[in-house]
C-alpha cells in the first residue's frame, strides 16, 4: 500500500488509498483531474447530471460538489498539519453538507470549473509541501493521519466516486 504506514491513516481511508495506484502524489492529482472531467464531459449525457439511481441517492451534480466540498477539508487538514499546527481537526457529516450544498440548481459546467479550480489549488499546496511536511502527522476527526496520505485519500476518494458513477449512473 504506496510507501504509507499504517498508522498515518484511519482504517476507514484503506479503500480509497487503495484505489491509487500512482505513488507520486501530484501526478495522481493532476491525472485524476483529467480522468474526472473526461467522464463528465465525454461519458455522461447532460440529462443524466441530475440523475439518481435511487430516491435517496445524490445525482452526479450532487456527487461532483461532494467532491469538491471534500477536497476543500482535505486540503485544508493537510495545510494545517504541515504547518505543525496541533490542534486536532473536526470530521464532518458528508450528507448534511450535501443536502444543501445546492448543487442540482446549478449548471455542471459551473460545478467543473469550481473543481477544476478546486484541484489546481489542492496541487499547489501539495508542490508546496517538503519531505518532512508530507511525512508530519496530525489529528483528524480523531485519527492520526500524515499529509501524504491525505493527498492519497484526496484522489482515491475521487476514484471511488468516478467508480460509482460507471457502475450505477451509466
Amino acid at each position: 500500500m504506496k510507501n504509507l504506514h499504517p498508522s498515518e491513516f484511519a482504517e476507514f481511508y484503506v479503500n480509497y488509498i487503495n484505489n491509487v495506484q500512482c505513488l507520486d502524489i501530484i501526478e495522481v492529482l493532476e491525472n485524476n483531474l483529467d480522468e474526472i472531467i473526461d467522464l463528465i464531459q465525454d461519458e455522461i449525457p447532460e440529462e443524466k447530471y441530475k440523475y439518481r439511481y435511487q430516491p435517496e441517492k445524490w445525482s452526479i451534480q450532487e456527487i461532483i460538489q461532494h467532491l469538491i466540498d471534500a477536497e476543500r477539508i482535505f486540503a485544508y487538514r493537510a495545510l494545517r498539519i504541515a504547518r505543525f499546527d496541533p490542534t486536532p481537526l473536526a470530521g464532518f457529516e458528508e450528507d448534511d453538507y450535501v443536502k444543501v450544498c445546492n448543487a442540482d440548481q446549478r449548471s455542471m459546467e459551473d460545478i467543473l470549473q469550481e473543481f477544476v479550480l478546486v484541484r489546481k489549488s489542492t496541487i499547489k499546496l501539495f508542490e508546496s509541501f517538503t519531505e518532512e511536511m508530507l511525512l508530519h502527522k496530525g489529528t483528524a476527526a480523531n485519527n492520526p493521519v500524515s499529509v501524504r496520505a491525505i493527498g492519497y485519500i484526496i484522489a482515491g476518494h475521487c476514484i471511488h466516486h468516478q467508480n460509482v458513477i460507471k457502475e450505477r449512473y451509466l
